[in-house]
């Protein structure tokens, strides 16, 4: 079982970085199954919508980067906590959910993302 769990958590951090950098259509066929379930509600379901969308976003936002901050897995579930810096200097911190199906592809994602904000009333950072 672990290392069903490590793959999978190597998977989705490949797949992520892979769609994230620009090349989602590679990223699909190599690591989404037979379905796509998307809960970002700026993304459409299926394969199709998840590509236009980081498509247009590495137009638009050349530059971009991603620190992969860590990594749970769990059962049929990867969660990725990131650290992502957009032009213009804007920072945030996102968790994503995927869930793997028998085969070791990815089917559905979830996602919250937040600014991170300049000052913290606790002092803790966001990781």
């Amino acid at each position: 079982m672990t290392s069903t769990l490590d793959a999978n958590r190597e998977n989705a951090i490949a797949f992520y970085r892979m769609a994230y950098d620009g090349a989602p259509a590679d990223a699909v066929a190599r690591y989404v199954g037979a379905e796509y379930i998307q809960h970002n509600p700026l993304v459409g379901d299926g394969p199709g919508p998840f590509i236009a969308y980081f498509e247009e976003m590495a137009r638009d936002y050349p530059g971009k980067q991603i620190r992969f901050v860590r990594s749970v897995a769990e059962g049929d579930l990867v969660a990725l906590h990131t650290h992502q810096t957009w032009p213009g200097g804007e920072e945030y911190v996102t968790m994503d959910f995927f869930r793997f199906d028998e085969n070791g592809k990815i089917v559905e994602h979830w996602d919250a993302m937040q600014l991170i904000p300049a000052e913290s009333k606790n002092g803790n950072t966001m990781y």
